[in-house]
C-alpha cells in the first residue's frame, strides 16, 4: 500500500471533473435548510469546536482495516474494481466519490452484506472476507448505515439495546449506556420515545450511540450528513472527531468533501469503483483537481 502522502495515480483535468459533475451533495439531494426545534437543541450541545482541526498525524502505529484488491459484483456487473485502502489504528480516513462510484458497496463489501468476487479484506491483521456480519460486529467492527436505519417504532433505548447484542453482561450493558450518554446527552432524556418521532439530526445520533453500544476498536459511517441541515451536520463532524479522540477509529464514506477533508487524516477518491486518488486530507484539500470536481473550485 501507498505511504500516507503519496498519490494513488493521477488524473486529467477533465476526467476528474467529469465524474463529480457540479457538485457533491447528498444521494438524496440537498439537505434541507429549515432546522426542527429537536435539532435545534441537538447541535447546542456542547461540543469540542473542530471547525479548524490540527493537522496532526493520529497513526498508532498498525493497521486496522486493510482492503486488497477487491473486486465486488452485481450480477455481470463489476462494481468495484480491484479496492485497496487501509486505515490505520487512531485514524479518520474518508473516503470520497460522486454517486454511484461504489462507496456505499465499499461498506456492504466490508461487512459481508455483499461478497467480494476476489480480493482479501482484514480487519486487525485477521481476514474476516467470509465471515458473517454478526462475526464481523463481535470483532470490534461496526457499521453507521447510509439514512441512519433506526427502528422507528422501538424506544431510543430499544434500538441501543439493539446495539448491545453482541453482548451479555447486564452491568456492562449499564456502563456503556451511560458511556453513549455522556457523548449524546440528549438521547438520556429521550430513552423512552419511539426513534421514529425524534429529528434527523437525533436519529443520526441515535444511530452512533447504537454503533457505540458494542464499545467497538473501529466505526465505519456511510454518509452520515445525508438529509441533514448544515448547523446538523456540523455537530455530526464533532461528535465523530470526540469520538476518534475516544478510541475509536473512523472510516467514513462522505459526500460532503469538504467537511470530511477538514476533520480526516487521509483521503481516498472513488470513481466508478477505482481507487484513483489517494493523499493526506490537507493536500487533497489543496488538490486542484479534488478542488475542482468537488469542492466547487473553491
Amino acid at each position: 500500500m501507498l505511504e500516507p502522502g503519496t498519490h494513488a495515480s493521477r488524473l486529467s483535468r477533465t476526467r476528474l471533473v467529469r465524474i463529480a459533475g457540479k457538485g457533491s451533495g447528498s444521494g438524496s439531494g440537498e439537505a434541507d435548510p429549515t432546522v426542527s426545534k429537536g435539532d435545534s437543541e441537538a447541535a447546542n450541545q456542547q461540543y469540542p469546536d473542530q471547525s479548524n482541526p490540527p493537522q496532526v498525524s493520529h497513526y498508532q502505529g498498525s493497521i486496522m482495516l486493510q482492503l486488497s484488491n477487491v473486486n465486488t459484483y452485481y450480477g455481470p456487473s463489476h462494481v468495484l474494481q480491484d479496492i485497496s485502502l487501509e486505515v490505520n489504528t487512531g485514524e479518520i480516513v474518508c473516503l470520497l466519490g460522486a454517486n454511484a462510484a461504489g462507496k456505499t458497496t465499499t461498506m456492504k463489501t466490508i461487512f459481508g452484506l455483499v461478497r467480494a468476487k476476489s480480493g482479501s479484506i482484514a480487519f486487525d491483521g485477521q481476514p474476516i472476507g467470509r465471515q458473517g456480519t454478526d462475526e464481523i460486529v463481535k470483532s470490534g467492527l461496526v457499521l453507521v448505515p447510509e439514512a441512519r436505519r433506526v427502528f422507528s417504532r422501538m424506544s431510543v433505548l430499544e434500538n441501543l439495546e439493539m446495539g448491545f447484542y453482541v453482548k451479555r453482561s447486564r452491568a456492562e450493558f449499564r456502563d456503556n449506556l451511560d458511556y453513549v450518554c455522556q457523548i449524546f446527552p440528549r438521547l438520556k432524556e429521550r430513552l423512552k420515545q419511539s426513534a421514529g418521532t425524534m429529528s434527523g439530526g437525533e436519529q443520526q445520533m441515535l444511530a452512533m450511540a447504537r454503533a457505540l453500544m458494542s464499545r467497538p476498536r473501529m466505526m465505519c459511517m456511510d454518509e452520515p450528513s445525508m438529509g441533514l441541515s448544515p448547523l446538523l451536520v456540523q455537530t455530526v463532524f464533532d461528535t465523530i472527531v470526540r469520538i476518534r479522540d475516544e478510541g475509536v477509529t473512523i472510516f467514513l464514506v462522505e459526500q460532503n468533501a469538504s467537511m470530511a477533508l477538514d476533520l480526516a487524516d487521509r483521503g481516498y477518491v472513488l470513481q466508478t469503483g477505482k481507487i484513483v486518488l489517494s493523499d493526506t486530507a490537507r493536500n487533497l484539500l489543496n488538490n486542484d483537481l479534488v478542488r475542482q470536481a468537488y469542492l466547487g473550485g473553491a
